[in-house]
């Protein structure tokens, strides 16, 4: 009765089972374990369908009778078999055996490494398993004879067609990664990839070439699909498993969600799903490639902005986009405000408050936002800009197309930080318009300068009031307490700033 042996690496997707041909390959897997109690899990297919059983003290079952095993028994290990438990495995049956605690080895003789034969010092099984701390050589063949085989698992074959050579290469990836071996380019051009296995002896080899030369076209024209290599050539830090290869796997995860996973999170999925230990910078790497295969990258989003503010105008009466480009046609400036809510925007106060802030991304900016307020209280989205930094000429900008849609009057309040770019651009585009200070801003300057955060109390009463006498005293009582700060208050800032009694306009 013949026995097929397979180990199936522990991998959460399903991946082709690493045949063992003959004992060799058993050696090979018990010496490149650093587990000292040698559990190793392996699928069993017994030839023909009968399920080979073992009782846990390590006898036969009764139905085997013909003694098929006990060559392997007696020649090379006395195990424990248990954990047996018969599954289905195509038309075939399989058991999965865990070895455990290998016991002994037996030489010509018939002795026991652990019970060695007069006159010999005792040997230590692994040791005698492997033919190590010994002049003689082991009764287990040596692992680097192996000539053990085992297939790809993969659906290709010869005369199969590729689109270009960059989808055979991505499925050669794929596929060398799911059967966890190594493979290396022997030959690569426009025309032809040849790639054979890392390990020098085995037969396992692909030869691919175009269809025609004017094609782009890749048909395999030759292949190996078996491996004769040792299963020591295993490599968790696959060569296969570059950035592309991993990006493309864990791309999906990024579909229809605002974060997906980080780096660590692809180095997970990585080892868990493909095998492959991978450092962080790669999985950092792979994870930048997944994003620009989902949502494209910069270059390609700053290239469809005229395309898109075309919709947006079409789709969207009113609307008001206008791009800036520099001497070498160059992106500089962005500014959008959507025709909805220059509207709106005719019904609401005329208080609009400007602010910027940094972009993240490869080309960095600075985003320039518009904003008022609607009559529940809420923030109304006016405009948008993107300018490379807050500077004057940007604000200046900025401000020219803001000017070109809410206008310029004596009713306008214009609301921002106390940047100098902004005062000089605001003085320089609005000649009606009122500027004023934003009370927010100003108290987090008070309390990183001063560090009297107990006086906020009376300093947002004095920003409320609406009297002057009121505004008077709740300023006395700043002055008692801190001077300093009704200092800076009135002739740093000026109340006509940032209070809304001493304010010129209506903010």
């Amino acid at each position: 009765m013949d026995l097929v042996l397979s180990y199936t690496p522990p991998l959460n997707k399903k991946c082709s089972p690493l045949v063992l041909k003959d004992d060799e390959d058993v050696a090979a897997l018990l010496a490149s374990r650093s587990d000292s109690t040698c559990k190793i899990p392996l699928g069993v297919t017994v030839e023909p369908t009968e399920v080979c059983a073992y009782e846990k003290s390590g006898q036969e079952s009764s139905d085997d009778t013909d003694g098929s095993h006990d060559g392997f028994r007696d020649n090379y290990l006395d195990v424990d078999y248990c954990d047996s438990e018969p599954t289905d495995v195509g038309s075939s049956r399989q058991t999965l055996l865990v070895f455990r605690n290998v016991k002994r080895t037996s030489n010509d003789n018939g002795a026991s490494a652990t019970e060695p034969a007069e006159g010999n010092p005792p040997v230590d099984p692994l040791l005698r398993l492997t033919g190590a701390g010994s002049d003689e050589p082991a009764n287990v063949p040596t692992i680097e004879a192996s000539d053990s085989t085992f297939s790809d698992g993969s659906d290709l074959h010869e005369g199969k067609y590729f689109n270009t050579k960059k989808d055979l290469k991505r499925k050669l990836s794929d596929i060398a990664m799911k059967g966890n071996f190594e493979f290396r380019t022997r030959k690569s051009n426009r025309s032809l990839w040849v790639i054979k296995c890392i390990d020098p002896n085995c037969s396992w080899r692909l030869r691919a070439s175009k269809i025609v030369p004017e094609s782009i076209k890749f048909v395999i024209r030759k292949y190996v699909g078996v491996h004769s290599c040792s299963l020591l050539n295993r490599n968790a830090n696959h060569r296969q498993a570059t950035y592309v290869v991993i990006g493309e796997q864990v791309a999906p995860q990024y579909v229809g969600v605002e974060k997906g996973p980080g780096p660590k999170g692809v180095q997970t999925f990585a080892r868990t799903e493909l095998g492959a230990q991978i450092s962080y910078y790669k999985a950092w790497r792979g994870r930048k490639h997944a994003h620009t295969l989902i949502r494209g990258s910069p270059e390609q989003s700053f290239h469809v902005l005229p395309s898109y503010f075309h919709m947006l105008e079409k789709l969207n009466p009113g609307t008001v986009t206008r791009i800036e480009v520099d001497g070498e046609s160059r992106f500089k400036y962005l500014f959008l405000a959507f025709g909805v809510a220059i509207r709106g925007f005719r019904y609401m106060r005329k208080v609009v408050g400007i602010d910027g802030t940094f972009l993240k991304g490869q080309y960095c900016g600075v985003l320039l936002v518009a904003t008022a307020q609607d009559g529940n209280g809420q923030c109304y989205p006016l405009a948008w800009g993107i300018v490379d930094s807050e500077n004057e000429d940007a604000w200046t900008w900025f401000l020219t197309q803001l000017k070109e849609i809410i206008g310029d009057t004596d009713e306008l309040a214009l609301i921002s930080d106390r940047a100098p770019s902004i005062k000089k651009a605001i003085s320089t585009v609005f000649e009606k318009a009122h500027h004023g200070a934003c009370a927010w801003h100003v108290a987090q300057n008070i309390k990183n300068k001063f560090k009297c955060a107990d006086i906020m109390g009376s300093y947002w009463s004095a920003v409320n009031a609406y009297r002057c006498e009121d505004f008077a005293g709740y300023m006395i009582e700043i002055s008692n307490r801190y001077p300093r700060v009704a200092e800076y208050l009135e002739n740093e800032v000026g109340f006509e700033k940032w209070s809304r009694c001493h304010y010129p306009g209506l903010r």
